[in-house]
């Protein structure tokens, strides 16, 4: 038994729109992760599944290389590569999901055509203070993850049937990646559940699991081990590690997008280490990864000096400045807010 966490009242709204409409655009977050492409295609494939001939999934730019395996990635549009096409079908959609992003801010260059469209707007999504911009807006941060979330809102609308190999594959990378392979955010029984049933769909975890976190590439594990090596620093008084990488780095190792995946979470493997951020120039900005296990809030950090948020022990954000700048200002705020100090942190201190 699955508890009802979705209301009934936006479950039966967003019903009416899969069942009355007839151009379908899923659009997720920049830089996609597991969760974003598995809700995202998990959600493509049911409406296929169920009859809908036109259903078009958006990302902002590329994904990770170990994620195109899973079926329907091919057919993603990019909006970085096709900006007039990818805004023209959002343009033209007449149903439109949002999932795994709780503001506009989130899809980059495509927040402006997305906010504009005409079409019946649905959230799905896991994250804090979900901006107003949809008609249905279902946002329940207790989830594991997005994917979970599109599972369950599959099921009460009453389609479970519906849901095929394909979609339970995706759905499955989806909660196994955005909980860390069920290591953090992953204790609420109903998610083995969940599990479970999926599972009967024919999905094979252990090679999903393979997949996703055992084959790379090698400029991938020469990068990791530079890391480990040359960039990680250790701060054992204040339990955190920290790792940056420069673009000078990243080209160094024939960088390509999702080699540096995982990397934020490697310092946890040290004993007393319990807050590690990872500080990687991108283009335009240097792109802040926190991860924590235990009772520090690294979403908090986040807010506070990376203008970020996330998950209590899972955590992104942002910083236009220097990478020595954004060293700068992670010290002096591990000074004051560290998991030495857990007991004494409160939000928006």
């Amino acid at each position: 038994m699955i508890t009802k966490i979705i209301s009934e009242e936006k479950i039966q709204k967003a019903k009416k729109y899969v069942e009355k409409g007839d151009n379908f655009v899923i659009v997720t977050h920049v830089t996609p992760d597991g969760d974003a492409l598995g809700s995202s295609l998990g959600l493509y494939h049911f409406l296929v599944e169920y009859g809908k001939e036109n259903v078009t999934v958006i990302v902002p730019n590329d994904f990770p290389q170990f994620y195109k395996w899973m079926r329907g990635t091919k057919d993603i549009i990019i909006h970085e590569k096709y900006p007039d096409y990818a805004e023209e079908l959002i343009q033209n959609a007449d149903v439109l999901f949002c999932l795994d992003f709780n503001d506009p801010k989130r899809i980059e260059k495509l927040g402006g055509p997305v906010v504009a469209s005409e079409a019946r707007k649905v959230m799905i999504d896991h994250h804090l203070n979900p901006a107003d911009f949809c008609r249905v807006t279902m946002s329940y941060p207790e989830m594991s993850s997005t994917s979970e979330m599109v599972f369950r809102f599959i099921c009460r609308m009453g389609f479970f049937d519906l849901l095929n190999k394909d979609a339970a594959e995706c759905i499955y990378t989806g909660m196994m990646t955005d909980t860390g392979s069920f290591t953090y955010n992953s204790n609420q029984p109903e998610i083995y559940v969940i599990i479970s049933e999926l599972l009967k769909k024919g999905i094979d975890k252990d090679l999903i699991y393979r997949r996703v976190n055992q084959v790379y590439s090698e400029s991938r594990l020469r990068l990791m081990g530079y890391v480990l090596y040359e960039k990680m620093k250790v701060y054992p008084e204040s339990k955190a590690a920290l790792i940056t990488l420069t673009q000078k780095e990243l080209n160094q190792f024939n960088y390509v997008t999702g080699d540096a995946e995982g990397f934020v979470n490697l310092p946890l493997s040290i004993e007393d280490v319990e807050f590690s951020v990872f500080i990687r120039e991108d283009k335009d900005y240097l792109k802040i990864s926190l991860r924590s296990v235990g009772n520090f809030p690294c979403n908090l950090f986040a807010e506070k000096y990376f203008n970020g948020g996330g998950h209590k022990n899972a955590s992104g954000g942002e910083f236009y400045g220097s990478l020595e700048q954004a060293v700068a200002v992670f010290e002096e705020g591990l000074s004051l807010f560290n998991p030495n100090k857990s007991e004494e942190i409160k939000p928006n201190e």
